[in-house]
């Protein structure tokens, strides 16, 4: 024993002598051998949760008292419950920390505190994400992408959710729930199914235009680092005078936006689903770090009554000629998250979270947006979600109370209610806000003018549209009449020679998939025995309960039988 333990000991110490001589590590293969180099030593005693020392026979329960054995019982107590709530959407993410930096003056348009000082400084964090994904997912897969920015601002959080496209996919905020749904998986096979997709789709329009992004070159970012992320709304902004401008927010990579192709992203999907996640990790690691530049577009409410379309859809993009475009300045991730619990599956994003000077968007699906986000968040974390750690803001007083941990200090002796005349913590008057609000009145028309756009005009090049209309005919193989026929004719609406191109595509699609099936069963038939044939007496009938339950017309009583 005592040589092994030798052995141990001189390869240790060959290792620390030279780092990383003979062997590049990447900083994520690294982390665990960075942390001793750190920590010369043990950090200090292993205590239980209850802060009493651990005795080192008590690490092995075998032939002993385990119900006397209090660090086996808080060790596999606590392991039960070390999983909260799965996001719903936008499960699998990563994290960083890092700063944002004024670069111009924008005091014309805002008075928030954070945007008001050229060199200002505001600590951040950014959760990125992948949008359908399950914890155990992949990050290549072919869909949305978010990357959400908390800034933690002197007069609060301001959270500034942003996805990897510029258009969103419904406008009505009760269309959540189905879109989701239809994306999610089969609730009876448990696949991912795109004849619900497209049904989805050809029955609400209003996503096409989003899902024509996803399907082109902007789908699949080689990376969080390369892709630009957009907060979708159209928010308002107002300055000291209580003027208003109505502004889009654009993060731009500074990295240059990167796209992986279907053949690209395939290859690397086979051997690494956690693709984006290393390549963050790895790229703070090396001191490359990844920086965007926030941007804004701009409208005054002058400009607004002059448009021939909605600025506040979220579905569409501003037309050029219609807006200005403001720098504002420099978003940098400098940092790793110290723990991916703590700091990215507990933090909590609302897009409701706002600051003085920027009262926030308009449009009902914003509206919608502030209820929803703070109930999954109560539900996933608890009412005191604003307590966690990564979700404090810099300041905070409040007579919110009590609750589940954690509650902090839970305002310790302040009076509990207001008014009051005690030197509880009080208002105070917004000068500056303005006294009048824009109501914006929407209607669920649908418009497949961005949809051609879109396809004429985004898709800078031939080589782009070919692989656009690649993705598309083959993404409706799989999809089942008379959806893909409704497909096919909304296409038609859009362009006609997309609508031809596709299917050419797509007829090639279904007689290699034909091909494939028919192969298949040749190579069944030769190894797999000859069954008996059907009974000539037809299809079950529908009094026969246990065919009827064959055929799926079942009950619920079934389940007990």
């Amino acid at each position: 024993m005592r040589t092994i333990v030798a052995h141990l000991f001189f390869l240790i110490i060959h290792v620390r002598s030279d780092d990383y001589v003979n062997v590049t590590y990447q900083p994520a293969q690294r982390q665990l051998y960075d942390f001793k180099k750190e920590h010369l030593h043990p950090i200090g005693l292993w205590t239980k949760n209850a802060g009493d020392p651990v005795e080192i026979r008590d690490t092995i329960t075998i032939n002993s008292d385990q119900f006397d054995n209090q660090l086996f019982i808080d060790s596999l107590s606590t392991f039960d419950g070390e999983r909260i709530p799965e996001r719903v959407v936008h499960a699998k993410g990563t994290g960083a920390f890092g700063y944002f930096e004024v670069k111009h003056d924008v005091s014309k348009y805002t008075y928030a505190d954070v945007f008001n000082e050229v060199g200002k400084k505001t600590p951040v964090v950014v959760r990125f994400s992948t949008a359908i994904q399950s914890l155990g997912g992949s990050e290549v897969f072919r869909e949305l992408k978010a990357m959400s920015v908390k800034l933690y601002t002197k007069d609060g959080n301001l959270d500034l959710l942003s996805l990897s496209v510029p258009v969103y996919l419904y406008n009505d905020p009760l269309s959540f729930i189905d879109v989701i749904h239809a994306l999610k998986k089969n609730p009876q096979t448990g696949l991912m199914d795109f004849t619900s997709l497209y049904d989805i789709l050809t029955l609400k329009p209003a996503g096409i235009h989003f899902f024509f992004w996803l399907l082109s070159d902007y789908g699949i970012p080689d990376g969080y680092r390369k892709m630009d992320a957009f907060p979708i709304h159209t928010y308002e902004l107002s300055n000291e005078h209580g003027e208003t401008h109505y502004v889009r927010f654009n993060f731009r990579t500074e990295q240059g936006f990167s796209a992986l192709t279907t053949p690209q992203a395939a290859a690397i999907q086979a051997v690494d689903l956690d693709y984006f996640t290393r390549d963050l990790y790895n790229a703070i690691g090396s001191g490359d770090y990844p920086a965007w530049k926030l941007e804004m577009d701009v409208m005054t409410a002058h400009d607004i009554q002059k448009l021939d379309y909605n600025p506040f859809d979220v579905s569409r993009l501003w037309k050029n000629g219609t807006f200005h475009t403001v720098p504002i300045g420099r978003l940098v991730l400098n940092k790793h998250v110290g723990n991916h619990f703590r700091d990215v599956e507990e933090a909590a994003y609302n897009p409701a979270n706002l600051v003085p000077g920027i009262p926030g968007p308009v449009d009902f699906l914003f509206h919608g947006r502030r209820m929803f986000y703070n109930d999954a968040q109560n539900y996933r974390l608890g009412r005191n979600h604003d307590k966690i750690l990564v979700n404090m803001p810099l300041y905070e007083k409040t007579y919110v109370r009590d609750g589940r941990p954690p509650t902090k200090l839970n305002m310790r002796n302040v009076p509990n209610y207001y008014p009051n005349s005690f030197h509880g913590p009080v208002p105070y008057v917004d000068e500056h806000r303005p006294w009048k609000k824009l109501h914006v009145l929407e209607n669920n028309a649908v418009d497949l003018e961005p949809a051609w756009y879109f396809y004429n005009y985004i898709l800078e090049d031939e080589a782009h549209r070919e692989r656009f209309i690649t993705n598309l005919g083959g993404s409706l193989v799989p999809v089942t009449p008379p959806v893909v026929q409704r497909a096919f004719k909304i296409l038609h609406l859009i362009d006609e020679d997309l609508a031809k191109r596709t299917r050419a595509v797509y007829e090639v699609g279904v007689a290699a998939a034909s091909a494939a099936q028919q192969a298949a069963r040749a190579t069944d038939a030769t190894v797999t025995p000859k069954r008996n044939t059907p009974s000539a007496e037809g299809p079950p009938k529908h009094n026969d309960t246990k065919s009827v339950y064959r055929l799926g017309i079942h009950h619920e009583h079934d389940y007990h039988h």
